[in-house]
């Protein structure tokens, strides 16, 4: 009798008919990855970013800005250097989509400024992450690096009275303990030296802190640090920044004196610095 041809094919869909081995027929039980149509199988990618390029740093504050930002540069004599010291000195970038950034320094008899505008735009490169979202964990990571004080509401700050002591403002939030030691008045970070230094006196501790700000782009801060180095005159930095979507701003605004003893007045900068972060969240629509 002659036999029937083997077919390894035949025998093989024999063996795992119960499996549903149908030739091409399946119910998705199959290993076939060629249909990205199939549920549990195609993983949705997160959604972008809103913005895909970043503004011109150098150009992103206008002159009227820089004029109050730094004094001295309507003054500068020569035109060339003064039309230099607004263009400003954009920052090393390799990749302009991804980080820019742009610097002025201007001298005047008062006092000297120096003002840093950085723009990054964040990008994800796991799917399963958002543009947003990765920048969310990048500024968190900021924030942290800042080292912030916990918000403190402060007894002392609706007595007046008090506050026209030796000690208004003792670098500690809970400034009605203090000793009433003028020396550790300007070494604090921020608050410290400004009510002390402040004529109009109407800023509290509390209210100059570094501290979270709600009312900037997505999420923002402001942090305030006042050099101690000694003999020489006080420099004192003011930092704000926040994010908008997928793009962190970064403002650094100083000052150093001219004049030993003279501090840097922390409520006029924090002002400063927090207009031009809303000039710059507005601009980006943010």
């Amino acid at each position: 009798m002659r036999r029937k041809a083997y077919v390894p094919g035949v025998a093989a869909c024999l063996a795992v008919v119960l499996a549903g081995c149908t030739g091409g027929s399946g119910d998705g039980a199959t290993s076939d990855d060629s249909n990205p149509g199939r549920p549990g199988v195609t993983t949705e990618a997160a959604e972008p970013g809103r913005y895909r390029t970043l503004p011109e740093p150098c150009g992103a504050v206008g002159d009227k800005t820089l004029d109050s930002l730094l004094p001295g540069i309507e003054e500068i004599p020569d035109e060339a250097q003064r039309d230099k010291a607004y263009k400003g000195e954009p920052t090393l970038a390799y990749d302009t989509d991804r980080k820019v950034g742009c610097r002025w320094k201007v001298e005047s008899a008062e006092a000297t400024n120096h003002l840093f505008v950085d723009f990054e735009r964040v990008v994800s490169y796991d799917n399963s992450v958002s543009d947003d979202s990765q920048a969310e964990q990048l500024f968190a990571k900021q924030v942290e690096a800042a080292d912030l004080p916990e918000p403190v509401v402060s007894e002392s700050a609706s007595s007046p009275s008090s506050s026209s002591s030796s000690s208004p403002g003792s670098g500690s939030p809970s400034g009605a303990s203090s000793s009433g030691s003028p020396s550790a008045t300007p070494s604090g970070s921020a608050p410290s030296g400004d009510a002390s230094s402040s004529p109009s006196g109407s800023a509290t501790p509390t209210d100059l802190q570094p501290r979270l700000l709600d009312d900037l782009g997505d999420e923002g801060y402001v942090d305030d640090e006042l050099s101690d180095s000694g003999s020489t005159a006080k420099q004192r930095t003011v930092t704000v920044a926040f994010r908008t979507s997928n793009v962190m701003v970064t403002i650094e605004y100083t000052e150093q004196s001219a004049t030993l003893g003279v501090v840097p007045d922390s409520e006029e900068m924090q002002d400063m610095a927090r207009k031009l972060a809303s000039q710059l969240a507005d601009s980006l629509g943010g």
